[in-house]
C-alpha cells in the first residue's frame, strides 16, 4: 500500500480530526440545572460526563442550620456542583421552580445563574461545593 504524502495526507488528517470533533460541535443546548443521585450499585459511578473540563476549580464545605440559606448569589461565568452529604434542602435558581434534594445527591448549577440553597430539613445540611471555569467552546 502506498503511503499518503503532501496535500492528500493533510486532507485525510483534517477529515479524521473533524469526525472526531463532530460530537462536540453537535452540543448546542446550554447546560441546565439538574440533580443526580449519588446512590450507585458499584463503587465508582460517573456523574457528569464530557464537557466541560475543570481547569481552575475551587471547592469548599458548607454546613447550614435548619431553615437557613446561603443567600442569593452567582458564580459568574463559572459552573458549580453541590455534593450533598447530609440532610435535605432546595436549590433555588432564578426564574425556575425550586429543585428539592436529599443526601446523597449532586446538584448542578450552570454558569451565570443566580441561585440560593436553603436547608428545608430539621437537621443540619452539609455539602461540598465545586466551582470551575467553563471551557471555551
Amino acid at each position: 500500500m502506498m503511503k499518503s504524502t503532501g496535500p492528500a495526507r493533510i486532507v485525510k488528517l483534517l477529515l479524521l480530526l473533524s469526525l472526531a470533533l463532530l460530537p462536540l460541535w453537535a452540543q448546542t443546548t446550554p447546560p441546565q440545572p439538574q440533580t443526580l443521585s449519588l446512590k450507585c450499585a458499584e463503587g465508582d459511578c460517573s456523574l457528569l460526563r464530557g464537557i466541560p473540563q475543570t481547569a481552575g476549580m475551587r471547592s469548599g464545605f458548607v454546613r447550614l442550620k435548619p431553615r437557613a440559606s446561603v443567600g442569593w448569589h452567582t458564580t459568574g461565568q463559572n459552573e458549580e456542583a453541590l455534593v450533598i452529604l447530609r440532610g435535605r434542602g432546595e436549590a433555588l435558581v432564578e426564574g425556575q421552580p425550586g429543585r428539592a434534594f436529599e443526601a446523597p445527591m449532586l446538584v448542578y448549577i450552570p454558569p451565570a445563574t443566580r441561585h440560593n440553597v436553603t436547608n428545608t430539613g430539621d437537621a443540619p445540611l452539609e455539602y461540598v461545593y465545586v466551582v470551575a471555569p467553563v471551557k471555551a467552546r
